[in-house]
């Protein structure tokens, strides 16, 4: 009997050339298999992923398996699925949920499916992109994080990849309700300033190129945030050639866009210039109905950030207050009162992806090395937390530095970089040890 949910497995032959190719860009994983293949600490390992099922993330599961986990996965995102990625994965006979346009109904399906809800598997170990995994696992499956009361399938740890993700655990914490160790591999440095930064440096505009062709050059965009996220794609929006706009609600960040030569105001003062708005905060509502009737004519409108509620995209799906029109998968046309006038006057705007990652949704996410970087720490998380979850407390916790400053320097060769070594006289002057870490925990690279 198949155990997964995907769009044709058909595709398999297809995800496996793309995976081989990925594999290339992916130095830090195939390291991790060199270095740990033949110990195979993730043995015993029972992983629920929940993250976007892409061929990067294929790359991924494989390297788990081989250093010897079992998976069972599920995307994180209904738009973000590489068809030809999950039928790769299922051809392995590896449980596998995820769809390219699955409804909010399939989602929570897989919610359930994906920790087995015949219960022959449930996982030790959690993976997620979000939270929404351990969400689930927490509000309806909590005595199955108590290893005493059911032995051999109590889970022992989480480890979390984004922002999002990331708050929704520091809540739990707060209020006492986190019943495991969890592992923020978001603010490892080699995720958030190369993944969150690097990566949507390519992907922002590269989406957006491939949703409506439309040319960058000499276009204003306004980008809502100004965080790793929110910098990689004012740099992608503004290496295309756009006059790029930031808004920003941090004083820090604000001072950083504005020194990186961007003008900053507030996003009412600046929605009605942009032909381009992307939102990448992390928060709800950043862009809604006041909004939309203030956009110039054929605005487009994306989201960078984790969640589809940084865009009010409840309200233009009500047909009160607009029509919507379908131009080609996820690049939907709205017609919707023009307030900046008396009247009745109409216009349309362009809304990407249905406000969810536009980068996944219109595109194919970011480059296969930066997802490296990311990957790579996620796999360090799980082997630590697999093997010593009992020296932590039900607290979130970061990757040491050394690890941090290890996952580098595996990516370092693929890019013909080398590392100056420092004297032992170095060492003492400046207070490190020879082979690092080379900063201390509170350093902001």
């Amino acid at each position: 009997m198949k155990d997964y949910i995907i769009k044709d497995i058909e595709l398999a032959s297809w995800g496996e050339k793309e995976v081989r190719l990925a594999e290339r860009e992916m130095p830090g994983l195939m390291e991790l298999r060199k270095k740990y293949g033949k110990e195979k600490p993730l043995a015993g390992a029972k992983i629920a992923g929940c993250l976007h099922m892409t061929i990067q993330t294929a790359v991924l599961i494989d390297t788990l398996i081989e250093l010897g986990a079992e998976v069972r996965w599920m995307t994180c995102n209904i738009y973000s699925t590489q068809d030809h990625a999950a039928a790769y994965i299922a051809s392995k006979d590896i449980p596998v949920f995820a769809f390219h346009g699955m409804t909010e109904e399939d989602y929570n399906s897989c919610l359930e499916f994906v920790v087995n809800k015949d219960k022959t598997f449930w996982p030790n170990m959690v993976l997620d992109d979000g939270g929404d995994l351990t969400k689930h696992l927490i509000e309806n499956y909590g005595d199955y994080f108590e290893y005493e009361n059911i032995p051999n399938i109590g889970i022992v740890g989480i480890t979390e990849e984004t922002t999002t993700g990331v708050l929704r655990l520091k809540e739990y914490e707060a209020a006492g309700k986190l019943p495991v160790p969890a592992i923020n591999v978001n603010d490892s440095v080699t995720k958030s300033k190369f993944d969150n930064k690097y990566g949507c440096k390519e992907s922002c505009v590269d989406a957006i190129r491939r949703a409506t062709d439309i040319m960058m050059a000499g276009k204003v965009a306004l980008v809502v945030g100004y965080g790793d996220v929110g910098k990689g794609s004012a740099a992608s929006l503004a290496s295309a050639g756009c006059r790029v706009i930031v808004s920003e609600i941090d004083p820090i960040c604000a001072l950083q866009a504005a020194m990186d030569g961007f003008e900053v105001c507030e996003t009412n003062d600046a929605v009605d210039r942009a032909d381009i708005i992307v939102t990448a905060t992390g928060n709800f509502n950043v862009i809604n109905s006041k909004h939309f009737g203030w956009m110039k004519p054929n605005a487009i409108i994306c989201n960078i950030g984790h969640f589809d509620n940084e865009i009010d995209v409840a309200w233009l799906n009500n047909e009160e207050n607009a029509v919507r029109t379908n131009i080609k998968p996820l690049v939907d046309l709205y017609t919707v009162k023009d307030t900046t006038c008396f009247g009745n006057r109409k216009k349309d705007i362009i809304l990407l992806a249905q406000g969810r990652l536009v980068n996944l949704g219109c595109a194919t996410g970011h480059p296969s090395f930066v997802m490296s970087c990311s990957f790579t720490n996620q796999v360090l998380a799980q082997i630590e937390l697999c093997n010593n979850a009992e020296k932590y407390e039900d607290k979130v916790y970061v990757l040491p530095k050394e690890l941090d400053e290890e996952v580098a320097r595996l990516h370092l060769p693929h890019l013909g970089a080398t590392l100056n070594t420092l004297t032992e006289e170095q060492c003492k002057y400046i207070g490190v040890k020879k082979e690092g870490p080379y900063k201390s925990d509170s350093y902001h690279y």
